[in-house]
């Protein structure tokens, strides 16, 4: 569809009022298109407007993406929940994305937030921790990598 091209497009070039405009007609005029309530929740959050993504996003979850738009709306419902204020919602649907997408390591981080909002601090630290140790490329985190792993779920401890 000519139209959510060029509004995909305008968002790329960092037009993001014209790119939501030309999305939120298309929304109304296709509003069972899943792809389309997508890229339109996408278009709200970067104008940092998450109250009026939310809805968008869980229209196109309902309505079924293919799995890299799944993955995408996922986040950004949750991570839109969790500014929101929102939190055991955003937590659920983090479990519920991290229950079908395990490897997404963004989806970690973000849900890592959520639960640092909720008072989980020790799971979010872990989160992170194992995170930076799998993922880090600086050679002082290698180094030291088994060891982060091993405490990322002890932190509590005491010898």
């Amino acid at each position: 569809m000519k139209e959510l091209e060029i509004a995909v497009a305008l968002r790329k070039e960092g037009k993001l009022k014209e790119s939501n405009e030309i999305l939120v007609t298309l929304a109304n005029d296709y509003p069972d298109n899943s792809v389309i309530n997508y890229q339109c929740a996408w278009s709200f959050d970067v104008l940092s407007l998450e109250k009026e993504a939310v809805p968008y996003y869980e229209k196109a979850i309902l309505i079924g993406l293919p799995e890299m738009e799944l993955q995408g709306a996922i986040l950004g419902l949750g991570s839109s929940y969790r500014t929101l204020g929102k939190y055991q919602k955003s937590k659920e649907v983090f479990e519920k994305g991290l229950a079908k997408f395990t490897d997404d390591r963004a989806m970690k981080v973000f849900y890592a937030m959520t639960l640092y909002n909720l008072n989980e601090h020790s799971k979010a630290m872990e989160i992170l921790l194992t995170n930076l140790a799998q993922t880090s490329s600086d050679e002082n985190i290698k180094i030291y990598k088994k060891a982060i792993e091993f405490y990322s779920d002890k932190l509590d401890e005491i010898l």
